[in-house]
């Protein structure tokens, strides 16, 4: 014998939520939706209550934040990237493509300069030298004398970089 259970109407996902919803939802915390907030990177609006809403088409942006820190993209790429999307909806496929194509020429640079840092590393610690001003890691070629003192990076032409 088979029971047969009334039908549940479908219900529709909630358009707007609470920071709460929103923490538990995303998998962040309450503060870290508020920085994101302050920091622009995400917007919310008060209700007549003064709670603060949310549109759903946040989470999108949230899985994007996350995941370009991730990579070590600054908040302030991702802010300009995600201004480019249109408002109050989700990014779509093609949204992700162009905001990923922005960002994967820095990230392969930055992949190769570590892989030479890391190849580079072993001789590093083997020789002992501990000299700041004759380190061919640190001061290759002593380019980086020129600069005078400070921070300063090496690109992958020789040339410097400032930071």
């Amino acid at each position: 014998m088979t029971r047969k259970y009334p039908s549940s109407p479908t219900l529709a996902p909630k358009q707007e939520l609470s920071v709460g919803e929103l923490a538990a939802r995303s998998g962040l915390s309450v503060s870290a939706i508020h920085f994101y907030e302050k920091q622009q990177l995400i917007k919310g609006w008060r209700t007549s209550g003064n709670q603060r809403r949310f549109p759903r088409a946040i989470l999108r942006q949230l899985a994007i934040i996350k995941v370009a820190q991730r990579v070590g993209i600054p908040l302030s790429e991702i802010r300009t990237a995600l201004k480019a999307l249109p408002e109050g909806r989700h990014a779509t496929l093609r949204d992700w493509e162009k905001l990923s194509a922005r960002w994967q020429a820095d990230l392969n640079a930055r992949i190769q300069q570590l892989t030479i840092l890391r190849d580079q590393l072993n001789g590093c610690i083997g020789c002992g030298c501990l000299s700041l001003s004759e380190c061919p890691l640190r001061n290759p070629h002593d380019y980086l004398a020129e600069k005078g003192p400070g921070a300063h990076v090496l690109d992958d032409s020789g040339g410097v970089r400032e930071r």
